[in-house]
């Protein structure tokens, strides 16, 4: 059970706050990146509210589900618990920055042809980082309340930048986000590896 304590925004320390925000910045590049890619595929006007609300509502369950997790096991676990945030956040980046992402673009794109089934598949493929995010941010022991808040305001602003931008630019934005995304959850990852064995 997830203690009231971690509900308080309230009790965010400047340490705590920059640790929220560098895992925040990572998944609105992560989220721009499929946006984009969903853009470039040429998904229609009329549907970017939807996949916006859509994006949106996943992105802020995923990391809610993730910090349900982690944060058990940060207590149980105790100073270990940075470690393990660590290497899951370096984990994360690792696989953005090297592995081929086979849902986006046309697939992505197909996904929203679907109906119920398609949207839900939708939603939780772009979803799954922010799973692991959520559970790293439970480990670190972060606040849920202000983490779904900001989850879910960038996810829907950055999915509706992507799809606009996504008509106009080239793949090669896309995968510069992609890119950056997963540069800055390595660099994050090493960051805190290097600050939990040093402390």
């Amino acid at each position: 059970m997830i203690s009231g304590a971690l509900l308080q925004p309230a009790a965010v320390s400047s340490g705590s706050l920059a640790k929220l925000l560098a895992l925040i910045v990572p998944m609105g590049l992560d989220t721009l990146a499929v946006a984009l890619a969903l853009g470039v595929a040429g998904l229609p006007e009329r549907h970017r509210l939807r996949i916006s609300l859509l994006f949106a509502g996943f992105e802020t369950a995923m990391p809610l589900v993730g910090l349900a997790l982690g944060v058990p096991l940060g207590r149980a676990l105790g100073g270990a618990a940075d470690i393990l945030a660590a290497a899951t956040l370096m984990a994360i980046g690792l696989y953005t920055l090297l592995g081929e992402r086979a849902e986006e673009g046309e697939g992505l794109l197909a996904l929203t042809r679907h109906g119920f089934f398609g949207a839900i598949a939708l939603g939780v493929s772009i979803s799954l980082d922010e799973l692991a995010i959520g559970f790293s941010a439970g480990l670190l022991r972060l606040p849920v309340g202000l983490i779904a808040v900001l989850v879910g305001i960038q996810a829907f602003v950055v999915t509706q930048v992507g799809l606009r931008l996504g008509a106009r630019v080239g793949e090669g934005v896309r995968e510069a986000a992609e890119r950056l995304a997963g540069l800055a959850l390595t660099a994050l990852g090493a960051a805190l590896l290097l600050e939990a064995l040093l402390a």
